[in-house]
């Protein structure tokens, strides 16, 4: 992680690895399969990492994101919230299409 002093009392942190791929925990619950849905991801997440040889970007589990579509999981990153966007999952099925909106290939 590099550190970087500014002019002003706070301090930027710039880390080493792509920024997080959030999900809601909430949606988790409520849909079947939710356990399995985030496994897939997560193993997509290595996947990409081993591919462009760096880091995995952290998938990490928030309270809810407000959206609360049935039968479906809200996830977002940087790129995603950047545009005003969330991405919906429904199954396993949805975890490549999603990746390439979560982790577009010039971040990631």
């Amino acid at each position: 992680m590099t550190i970087m002093p500014s002019k002003s009392s706070s301090t930027i942190a710039r880390p080493k690895r792509p920024p997080p791929v959030l999900i809601c925990g909430k949606c988790l619950s409520r849909i079947d399969g939710g356990k399995k849905l985030k496994q897939a991801l997560k193993a997509e997440l290595k996947q990409r990492a081993v591919a462009h040889g760096g880091k995995r970007a952290k998938l990490v589990t928030t309270g809810c994101l407000g959206i609360c579509p049935k039968r479906a999981v809200v996830t977002a990153s940087a790129a995603t919230l950047g545009r005003g966007e969330y991405v919906l999952m429904e199954d396993r099925k949805d975890v490549a299409d999603a990746m390439a909106a979560l982790m577009p290939e010039e971040e990631a």
